[in-house]
């Protein structure tokens, strides 16, 4: 089954100032996640970010917040303990994935959202780490769950489906 951006969200999963250092390949990370946030803005897919302690983390990298339509401060792991799951718009059923750590709040979140009765699909290339083992562990989880493991690539074309889309010169220098 496609994804539908007509159905999708985009969740951003602490991508903060303080944690981004530690984490393996956070500059892959980071430029996926802000690809990807652009190509939902272009095609009006809702953007939502979470921030863990935002008190002692610190805010979201600013490139990637500026293009959050809505910020969630939590302490919980799991984003839907606190506030996510309303804060969804009603019309989402897929949501995509991007953020840290993989295997504690993505996993989390992930978990929860697929319990909830929702497609989700946890991006490959922009979802980390500290250590490659542990974000490799959470794929292999979140797959046993039900959750699709995806690419920013393989998302956009998706939400497009067509080269005669109005946004596809938009996002096409945006992969490229």
């Amino acid at each position: 089954m496609l994804i539908d951006a007509s159905q999708s969200a985009l969740l951003v999963v602490d991508l903060q100032h303080k944690l981004l250092p530690v984490i393996h390949g956070n500059e892959t990370i980071l430029a996926q996640a802000v690809r990807m946030a652009r190509i939902a803005g272009l095609l009006e897919v809702p953007v939502i970010a979470t921030e863990q302690i935002p008190d002692k983390l610190g805010p979201n990298h600013p490139d990637i917040r500026a293009l959050c339509g809505q910020v969630l401060a939590k302490s919980h792991f799991d984003a839907c303990a606190e506030g996510l799951l309303p804060a969804l718009p009603a019309h989402v059923r897929q949501i995509v994935v991007t953020g840290c750590e993989a295997h504690i709040c993505v996993l989390q979140t992930v978990l929860s959202l697929v319990a909830n009765g929702y497609r989700v699909l946890p991006l490959l290339d922009a979802c980390g780490s500290r250590n490659p083992s542990d974000r490799e562990a959470a794929f292999a989880r979140m797959r046993q769950t039900g959750a699709e493991p995806v690419t920013v690539e393989m998302v956009a074309y998706e939400w497009m489906r067509d080269s005669r889309h109005p946004q596809f010169r938009e996002v096409l220098k945006l992969i490229k």
